[in-house]
């Protein structure tokens, strides 16, 4: 010791590159992860396959406990994968839409489902979907665009989330 210090150690080399493997280890599993929202049902069920932004939820969803109901949604088409949509914004039918999608299914409508939790304006869904939704859905339909948006109104058949 001098001066009262005390003698810094040089770092060995070992102990410098596990802290830069440390370092990077951690870098990579804080990096956000990926999802294209791609799955057999997603890529199969259906006549047509978007990944389309969710642009607005016009009003809040009516309870499940009141009856069963197909709510539209108005999304921005990013990506056509399969059939052919019209326009860059559709209106999508989906049911029950307080439901997780993985759970939707019931004995009225059996065919449907995906991974989405929760319906949130600005997030991104990839889509199965049928095209005209009364020709695949017969029940109530929440459609507060049915006086200012035209165009035909998509049924989701499957709705995956997207993490870009």
């Amino acid at each position: 010791m001098r001066h009262g210090r005390p003698r810094l150690e040089p770092v060995s080399h070992r102990v410098a590159v596990f802290g830069l493997c440390a370092g990077a280890a951690l870098s990579a599993s804080c990096q956000k992860r990926t999802d294209t929202g791609s799955d057999p049902k997603v890529t199969t069920l259906g006549s047509i396959e978007v990944t389309a932004q969710l642009v607005e939820i016009p009003d809040q969803f009516p309870p499940n406990n009141l009856y069963d109901y197909a709510f539209i949604l108005k999304y921005r088409v990013l990506e056509t994968h399969r059939g052919t949509v019209e326009g860059e914004s559709i209106l999508v039918g989906h049911y029950n839409p307080l439901k997780p999608r993985e759970s939707v299914a019931d004995e009225r409508v059996k065919d449907i489902g995906g991974n989405l939790k929760k319906f949130q304006e600005r997030d991104i869904h990839r889509m199965a979907l049928e095209v005209p939704i009364d020709e695949y859905y017969m029940g109530p339909i929440i459609n507060k665009y049915h006086e200012k948006e035209k165009g035909p109104l998509y049924w989701a058949v499957w709705t995956n989330r997207v993490v870009r």
